[in-house]
């Protein structure tokens, strides 16, 4: 089987959970212009997602859940889900549409439509097969949807929310919700160690830091040998149980450098470092520049 890239490998598809300097609310795009290749997303974003297939077929994962999609189906992707994406065709045709928290608390009629239909939160909705007549039309929403995308600007946005109610609408009023089969015991391990990761990495602050980090440690956890839990991760997605922490906690250190006026001794203590010297050297060992250097060239860019 082919090795299951990161989502995070694939800036250009999806800007990924802490990329928090991308300034955007809204994004639309159209698939074709995308590889259609495989990918998990081993942890949380800080984005809602809109996919509708048009043509292409593939096994997606959401949560423990497997669903074989064969064409017209349209799905939405709560940003906590851990998901997963295995192609079984060439090309993927069709658009998606991504957007932030923040963009729905600024537009209160979108959250009640999200809120009442629970296509986001009610994973047993989130996957809908479509038929021609109404996928038809959902295409065509989303044609106009590039339109007003590429316009850019606050009205742009205005008229997008309204939009994504409109696909929200027109997908309830006819939908199909397929039963879905279950993960291969293997896929559970690995969403068990993502979830369990991205638990542990993202509520963490000086008073409560990361209390798990060694392999070992997540392996016993989940009741696992390191050895297995190691291969199936290096099975899958290519990358071992220590790097995959080891990038978590990067990316976690990334988005507290930015967001927050902590300091670097602050931020050492909660992804594990007792020194904040060590916390430097291994933040500068894996990106290349110290924390201090990447919070100012942000802080530049702004």
């Amino acid at each position: 089987m082919a090795i299951i890239s990161q989502l995070q490998d694939f800036p250009m598809r999806t800007p990924v959970t802490r990329d928090y300097f991308q300034n955007w609310n809204i994004r639309v795009v159209n698939s074709e212009s995308i590889a259609c290749e495989n990918y998990i997303s081993p942890n949380r974003r800080d984005f809602y997602k809109i996919l509708f297939i048009k043509e292409g077929s593939g096994l997606f994962s959401l949560g423990e859940n497997n669903y074989r999609i064969n064409g017209l189906t349209i799905l939405f992707l709560h940003p906590n889900e851990i998901i997963s994406w295995r192609s079984f065709s060439s090309s993927l045709v069709g658009h998606y549409c991504l957007f932030k928290k923040r963009y729905v608390d600024a537009h209160s009629m979108l959250k009640y439509a999200m809120d009442k239909h629970k296509l986001f939160t009610d994973t047993s909705r989130s996957v809908i097969t479509l038929q021609e007549a109404p996928a038809e039309t959902i295409n065509k929403l989303f044609l106009q949807m590039h339109e007003y995308g590429n316009a850019g600007g606050a009205l742009s946005e205005d008229a997008l929310q309204a939009y994504l109610q409109l696909l929200i609408v027109e997908s309830v009023k006819t939908a199909e919700f397929p039963k879905p089969d279950s993960v291969s015991e293997d896929y559970r391990h690995i969403h068990h160690f993502f979830r369990l990761l991205e638990m542990e990495a993202s509520n963490i602050n000086q008073q409560n830091p990361i209390s798990i980090k060694t392999a070992k440690e997540f392996a016993d956890r989940l009741a696992l040998s390191p050895n297995y839990l190691n291969a199936m991760l290096k099975k899958y997605t290519g990358q071992n149980i220590s790097t995959h922490i080891k990038n978590r906690l990067l990316e976690e250190s990334k988005a507290l450098l930015l967001q927050t006026d902590w300091t670097l001794n602050d931020i050492g203590i909660s992804i594990g470092f007792a020194e904040q010297p060590n916390f430097t050297q291994f933040f500068k060992k894996n990106i290349g520049i110290t924390p201090s250097e990447f919070r100012k060239s942000y802080a530049f860019m702004a």
